[in-house]
């Protein structure tokens, strides 16, 4: 890896293109270098991971609306959207498949100075494929370095320290993505990455307050951003530049002002792409920063004979959990029984209470209006607070990944004074966990998630195709395409009409 120092440069500077950091993502993305085995076989994995969400969300109100306005846009050849037949064009498929993947906030995660969900990357990726033909070889060439990016960016640039939302960091690796599949060269991918990092910057009032269905939205609007940005930049169009590093750039304005400096690490020449093993999927539907949290309420409450007698609990975690998800964020709809489900997957104590009472965690169930409003979740989720440790905030931001941890230690005292403690690093599903995912794992989930959804026969004829992605041929990756029952599309919600 090649670290690279980035920082704001005054327009009077000799700052050349070479230098900028849209250009090293550039020249990383146009690398010929081949796809490790091992890479390969965790975008599959992903891909399967991004199905099995799909397949549980397909007809939640967010990813119904997001269909019908993309099967408004049909296109030849165009791209197929989850669950339904035919065509459409490739940037609103990818808006579509974008939101059901994101809806349920159950897919893939990268945690750093940034958090992530790299697999959002997979939806624009394959709706382009699809599109223009590519072969799978191509396709996890392509997604190789949308993950390389994506992480690299989460570990070097930090968001939301900034109020600025992680999709930023997305709109870029979508697009250098897209030109690694493409064979793009590297100032037609400069382009594309300024203008999608332009055009993808927002801010985190998206995941604070009254929390709406634009969380499922944010990042297939990067996505769709991103195929845009491409096909102008394919075009000859160009882009704002320097964009992080220029005067009136990103840094200067957006994130730690002109005086800040960012260490960027991407691959050397010829270096191959792996940062998607650093990355890893989600056990249970919330938000990443409660995995560990679910799998240790499950684990004490084996110690607890009646939840009723807890006086209060207290989770001591790192700064990142206590003012996102936790009481540090001083958000009043954290505790609200009538809060949105978007508002109470970040909401750890509401987590808390729930796996505590019930040993387990479900993508529906636990955050059904009647789950949230029984009268002893109410009363024990009030009862719980959370406190930044030092310690958990050091090993969070922690480079090495044997140390980096996401969890916390539960302090809960009882009504006769009796205080049980206990803490978890990270989930039970992390590569260091107590039962991390592998293709097995990654196989049981998309069966559970598409079970009544999916007929068996077409979810091993998903899985049949999937696994043998690198050898799909050009105008194959329609297989990827899942197909739903008719009678469950049936039952979507009426939305309203818009503008298509």
């Amino acid at each position: 890896m090649i670290t690279h120092h980035v920082r704001t440069r005054r327009s009077s500077e000799d700052f050349p293109q070479s230098e900028h950091l849209a250009q090293k993502i550039a020249e990383v993305a146009a690398d010929p270098v081949a796809v490790p085995d091992e890479t390969t076989e965790m975008v599959i994995n992903r891909i399967i991971d991004n199905a099995a969400v799909s397949a549980a969300s397909v007809i939640r109100r967010p990813v119904t609306t997001a269909r019908q306005q993309a099967l408004a846009h049909p296109a030849t050849p165009g791209a197929g959207v989850f669950g339904v037949g035919g065509t459409y064009s490739p940037e609103w498929a990818a808006w579509a498949n974008g939101v059901a993947v994101r809806e349920l906030d159950f897919h893939d995660t990268f945690l750093a100075a940034e958090y992530s969900h790299p697999g959002d990357n997979i939806p624009p990726l394959v709706a382009v494929a699809q599109h223009l033909g590519i072969g799978g070889a191509d396709l996890i060439r392509g997604l190789a370095t949308a993950y390389e990016i994506q992480i690299d960016l989460v570990k070097g640039i930090c968001l939301h320290e900034h109020k600025i939302d992680h999709v930023a960091h997305l709109g870029p690796s979508v697009a250098a993505g897209l030109g690694t599949m493409l064979g793009l060269d590297e100032e037609t991918i400069y382009q594309a990455v300024g203008q999608a990092l332009h055009l993808t910057t927002a801010t985190r009032q998206s995941r604070k307050g009254l929390i709406s269905s634009w969380k499922a939205y944010a990042p297939a609007h990067a996505g769709k951003i991103g195929i845009e940005a491409v096909d102008r930049a394919m075009r000859g169009e160009g882009a704002p530049a320097p964009i992080w590093e220029g005067e009136d750039g990103v840094i200067a304005w957006l994130l730690g002002g002109p005086g800040a400096t960012y260490d960027v690490a991407l691959p050397a020449p010829g270096e191959p792409k792996r940062a998607i093993l650093d990355s890893y999927t989600k056990e249970h539907s919330a938000e990443y920063q409660s995995q560990a949290p679910i799998d240790l309420a499950r684990r004490m409450r084996e110690r607890i004979s009646d939840v009723d007698d807890i006086e209060s609990i207290v989770l001591h975690t790192s700064h990142h959990t206590h003012v996102v998800i936790g009481t540090g964020s001083g958000d009043p709809q954290k505790f609200d029984p009538t809060a949105s489900r978007e508002t109470l997957d970040h909401s750890v104590m509401y987590i808390f209470a729930v796996a505590l009472q019930d040993g387990t965690w479900h993508h529906e169930a636990s955050y059904a209006p009647e789950r949230a409003n029984r009268p002893d979740t109410i009363e024990l989720w009030r009862k719980i607070s959370t406190v930044e440790d030092p310690e958990w905030t050091r090993r969070y931001h922690s480079t090495d990944p044997a140390e980096r941890a996401f969890g916390a230690r539960a302090v809960i005292t009882l009504g006769n004074g009796e205080v049980i403690t206990d803490e978890l690093a990270v989930a039970d599903a992390h590569p260091l966990g107590a039962r991390p995912f592998a293709r097995k794992q990654y196989e049981a989930k998309f069966a559970t998630m598409a079970d009544g959804v999916v007929e068996p026969e077409e979810q091993q004829r998903f899985l049949e195709a999937v696994t043998g992605l690198a050898e799909l041929g050009a105008g194959e990756l329609g297989a990827l395409n899942v197909a739903v029952r008719p009678t469950v599309l049936d039952k979507a919600p009426t939305t309203g009409k818009g503008i298509f």
